[in-house]
C-alpha cells in the first residue's frame, strides 16, 4: 500500500511539473534564481569593461580639461539627446513587456517587444547617421585633416569611438535577443508566466540603457558645460 501511494504521489508530482523546468532544477523558483544569477555575473563583467573606459575618460578629462571640453563641443548633441530619449522609451517598453509577461498577456508582450526592437533600430540608424557626420567632419584620430589642434582632442575622439562603438555592439546583441524572444513568444514556445526569457532580455536591455546614461553626459554634455 505504501509503495502504491508513493507511486501515485510521484505520478502526481510529475504531472504538475512545468514543461519550462529543466531536469537539473528542483522547481521554477530555483531555475529563475540561477538564470538571474548567471545574468548578473555576466553584467558585472560588462560593467567592469565599460567601467575601465569610463575611468580612463575621467582621468584624462581631469588631466586635459581644456582639450576635452573643446573636443566634446564637436559632438552632435541633438542626435545624442534624441538617441537618449529613444533608448529610455525603449527601456520603458521593455519593462512593460516583462510586467505583461508576468500577467500572461501574450499579445501585449509581442507588441511591447516589437516597440522595443523598433526604437532600438531607430537608435542605431541615428547613430549611424551621426557616425557619417563625424567622418565627414574628419573627427577621428587617424584623419590627416583632424580639425582640432589640441593633442588631447584626439584622445577624446579615440574614447568616443570606442565607447559608442562598444555600446552599439551591445545594442545589436540586445536586438538579436529580443528578436528571438519575440519569435518564440509568437510561436508559443514557452509559457510566459513559467519562463524567465522575457525578464532576462529585459535585464540586459536595462543594462544597455544605464550604460548610455553614462555615455551621454560624458561625451555630449561635457562640452556644453561652460
Amino acid at each position: 500500500m505504501t509503495e502504491a501511494h508513493a507511486t501515485t504521489a510521484a505520478s502526481a508530482n510529475h504531472a504538475t511539473v512545468s514543461p519550462a523546468l529543466a531536469s537539473h532544477f528542483h522547481d521554477l523558483r530555483q531555475q529563475h534564481a540561477a538564470a538571474d544569477l548567471g545574468l548578473w555575473i555576466f553584467l558585472a563583467t560588462e560593467i567592469l569593461f565599460f567601467g575601465g573606459l569610463f575611468a580612463a575618460y575621467l582621468v584624462y578629462a581631469v588631466l586635459y580639461p581644456d582639450g576635452f571640453l573643446e573636443a566634446a563641443a564637436e559632438t552632435e548633441i541633438v542626435i545624442g539627446t534624441i538617441n537618449t530619449a529613444l533608448l529610455l522609451t525603449s527601456g520603458l517598453a521593455a519593462a512593460l513587456a516583462v510586467k505583461a509577461a508576468g500577467a500572461d498577456m501574450r499579445r501585449s508582450v509581442m507588441v511591447l517587444i516589437a516597440v522595443t526592437i523598433g526604437l532600438g533600430v531607430v537608435f542605431l540608424g541615428a547613430k549611424g547617421y551621426e557616425y557619417w557626420l563625424d567622418l565627414g567632419h574628419h573627427l577621428y584620430p587617424t584623419s590627416p585633416d583632424f580639425p582640432l589642434a589640441a593633442p588631447p582632442a584626439k584622445l577624446f575622439w579615440s574614447l568616443y569611438w570606442m565607447m559608442t562603438g562598444l555600446h552599439a555592439v551591445h545594442i545589436l546583441v540586445g536586438l538579436g535577443t529580443w528578436g528571438v524572444v519575440l519569435f518564440q513568444t509568437f510561436r508559443r514556445s514557452f509559457s510566459l508566466t513559467d519562463n524567465s526569457r522575457v525578464r532576462i532580455a529585459g535585464l540586459y536591455w536595462g543594462f544597455v540603457d544605464v550604460m548610455w546614461l553614462f555615455i551621454w553626459p560624458l561625451l555630449y554634455l561635457m562640452g556644453r558645460a561652460t
